[in-house]
């Protein structure tokens, strides 16, 4: 009869607190990370984010609480084998050329991926007999996706992984990181640029104050508010639907007026009323941009749905 291997998450927090002198960090933080799934982690500055991943990686223990990759502690040997890394502050010795640093850590894993496949996924044609500290900071960003990626990791942590990146680079960032999903990995990943979640996410966390106060799917999240967004051509002033009830934010973009409401009925009532010549009128649910602002501001437990 033959033993079955236990099957573990790659990735779980459950209950950690941790403080810095007088700050609370994180307070009861639960986290978990599904295989061939990527977590967008999102909250404000501050909100416990940095530290988390810390405590993930081991760079730090929690006060209290568990954690683990694969079953086992972070600092394993067996389990930094497993997982790839691109945090903000890379460390990278700048003499080294690209082609040298990238088979210096592919030397580090078992079955690497082929340099030529690293070029590909983190759009590094031409860099190769680059010195790292010649490369402009985008390019150093995509040498750094490369390094994280090159060991073929189960586990992948991505903080702020498009910083600094073109539209470009940014688009081939996101399709090798979907690759990588779809072959199984379990993504990390902290952004700033909503969008990106939004393109990216199966699920989302927004933490603040050192704890999840929403998680679920990109609709999921969305719905936990109930704002609307409104667009429409109208030479109504933007300054002025602003300043009108139920009316959260309005703004030109493109031409069109942009408007942010809690309740949209009155307010498209009010905009046809006012201006005959409205047209291109859309409403539709406020995207994730607008649920993380309401979810992480003074007085959310009010507010959210």
């Amino acid at each position: 009869m033959q033993t079955q291997t236990p099957q573990y998450e790659p990735a779980r927090l459950r209950a950690v607190h941790k403080r810095h002198g007088a700050v609370t960090a994180l307070a009861g933080l639960d986290l978990a990370l599904a295989p061939g799934r990527l977590l967008a982690l999102l909250g404000p500055n501050g909100a416990g984010k940095t530290t988390a991943i810390a405590i993930l990686l081991g760079l730090q223990p929690p006060d209290s609480g568990d954690v683990h990759l694969f079953g086992q502690a972070p600092g394993a040997p067996a389990v930094r084998r497993r997982i790839g890394v691109m945090l903000q502050s890379a460390g990278i010795p700048e003499t080294l050329k690209v082609r040298e640093l990238l088979d210096l850590t592919r030397s580090y894993y078992p079955a690497p991926r082929s340099v030529a496949d690293c070029v590909a996924m983190a759009g590094l044609d031409g860099l190769l007999e680059r010195r790292y500290g010649r490369l402009s900071g985008g390019q150093q960003r995509r040498v750094q996706f490369a390094l994280a990626i090159c060991g073929r990791p189960q586990l992948l942590f991505l903080d702020e992984p498009t910083t600094g990146l073109d539209i470009e680079a940014r688009q081939t960032l996101w399709k090798a990181i979907r690759e990588l999903v779809a072959d199984g990995c379990a993504v990390l990943l902290t952004t700033h640029y909503l969008e990106e979640a939004e393109a990216l996410a199966d699920r989302v966390a927004v933490i603040d104050a050192g704890r999840v106060v929403a998680e679920g799917s990109v609709a999921e999240v969305r719905a936990r508010v109930a704002q609307r967004r409104i667009r429409c051509l109208t030479a109504l002033p933007e300054d002025v639907v602003a300043g009108w009830p139920q009316v959260r934010s309005a703004r030109r973009e493109g031409g069109r007026l942009e408007i942010v409401v809690d309740l949209a009925e009155p307010v498209v009532r009010r905009l046809l009323a006012e201006d005959a010549a409205l047209t291109e009128l859309e409403v539709a649910r406020a995207g994730l941009a607008e649920a993380f602002i309401a979810l992480t501001r003074p007085g959310r437990e009010q507010e959210a749905a």
